[in-house]
């Protein structure tokens, strides 16, 4: 993706291919020694025993200016927190394992439902989330990353060009998003930006009219990539959604905190292939089929929240130019996948595509029924004046999973 290209609402960054990854790292490494930098990642114990994690592992301990490595771990009992410890005991840096299932972690998180902060739906987000609310507790980093733990291709300078833009003291950063394009077995991923997000934003457009925020979400090239690094001094704010809206989220909380002039996005990787989601079109609680509700119902509430008028009738009419677009532009990739020998399965494709129209009235349909929905985890702001202890308890209820399980270090000399 080297261009120069400039959309004109977000600043974008391209990998010209000019410098050198090593003097990039140099100057991370001197802005690191005044500018701590954090990285979160939130895995399922089930990743520890894929491909990609591993290997993550391996190239996190390449890098030399992180100063803590947080990782949540979802789905683990108390056998397997043990193993994570081990699993990560490897890591040349800094690094805490955060136990979300375990009594402790969840004692204290139970104490957020009587003050009406709560229950917290698992899931990324909330792990998300749980490790932001540490770090906040640490007080000592002023940029964080997260990625995710099923990056096959990981490679850690994907990490250092994410980090850039946000760790210069000179650039006026506060979010950097990841782009990158998805290939994997030979075919084309990213179906839920490419049949979704797009023709949607599009679509949004021709029905209710111009909207700055459509504007904004449209100039990003990977709206739903899982890689961003934002300046600390804005975690406190920042309300993400629990479900499968988080990266819209994210953005959206960007537009609405910062402005677009302190967002930019960053060609992070050449390629980038993970795990893939099933369509699940039968079953409307998982997979994409149930991403793509939230990601709509995650859409329409931040365009009602900026003053959109919705009606049943908007929503029939906006499926309609949807599909229409979706297929259009399905044509177009069917092409760009020949031009480059990829594989296409346009069945597949279209099926995916029906699925989404579909999913956009049923998004309609249940903002209407109910507007007020609000599936965000309250910021942390909001929890330290509900509960001022909480955070000072969460990270003694952390160091006290760490000390009982305390494994024998492997990491490298």
């Amino acid at each position: 993706m080297a261009d120069f290209h400039q959309n004109g609402n977000i600043a974008q960054f391209h990998n010209l291919r000019t410098r050198a990854l090593d003097e990039l790292e140099y100057r991370l490494e001197t802005f690191a020694q005044t500018r701590k930098i954090s990285l979160i990642l939130p895995s399922l114990f089930s990743e520890l025993e894929g491909e990609a994690l591993p290997r993550i592992v391996d190239e996190l301990n390449k890098v030399k200016y992180l100063h803590r490595v947080i990782i949540g771990l979802d789905r683990a009992d108390a056998g397997q927190y043990r193993h994570a410890r081990q699993f990560f005991s490897r890591l040349r840096q800094n690094h805490v394992v955060i136990w979300n299932d375990g009594p402790r972690v969840s004692e204290i998180m139970d104490r957020l439902e009587p003050l009406g902060l709560g229950p917290i739906e698992p899931g990324k987000g909330r792990n998300v989330w749980g490790c932001i609310g540490y770090l906040i507790g640490c007080a000592d980093s002023a940029v964080m990353a997260v990625h995710d733990c099923d990056i096959v291709t990981y490679e850690h300078g994907l990490l250092s060009r994410l980090l850039f833009p946000v760790v210069h003291p000179a650039m006026p950063y506060q979010l950097s998003k990841g782009f990158y394009p998805r290939i994997g077995n030979n075919r084309m991923g990213g179906r839920v930006t490419r049949n979704l997000v797009s023709p949607l934003l599009i679509s949004l457009k021709k029905v209710i009219g111009d909207r700055d925020y459509i504007d904004y979400l449209r100039a990003f090239r990977y709206p739903l990539s899982g890689e961003f690094a934002m300046r600390t001094t804005s975690l406190p704010d920042l309300r993400m959604p629990s479900d499968w809206g988080l990266e819209i989220g994210i953005l959206s909380e960007a537009w609405r905190n910062m402005g677009p002039r302190a967002v930019c996005q960053v060609d992070i990787a050449d390629n980038y292939d993970h795990k893939h989601q099933e369509l699940s079109a039968e079953d409307a609680q998982a997979g994409l089929n149930r991403m793509s509700l939230d990601i709509c119902k995650a859409i329409f509430r931040k365009l009602a929240a900026d003053g959109t008028v919705f009606s049943f009738n908007v929503f029939r009419t906006l499926k309609a130019t949807y599909h229409r677009r979706a297929l259009d532009m399905l044509e177009v990739y069917s092409h760009d996948a020949q031009m480059n020998g990829l594989s296409f399965d346009r069945h597949a494709e279209e099926r995916s595509i029906a699925l989404f129209a579909e999913n956009i009235m049923q998004a309609g349909q249940s903002f209407l029924d109910n507007p007020q929905e609000l599936p965000f985890i309250p910021n942390w702001n909001l929890v330290h004046s509900a509960d001022p202890a909480l955070l000072a308890d969460f990270r003694a209820a952390v160091a006290s999973d760490m000390d009982e399980t305390a494994v024998t270090s492997s990491r490298p000399s």
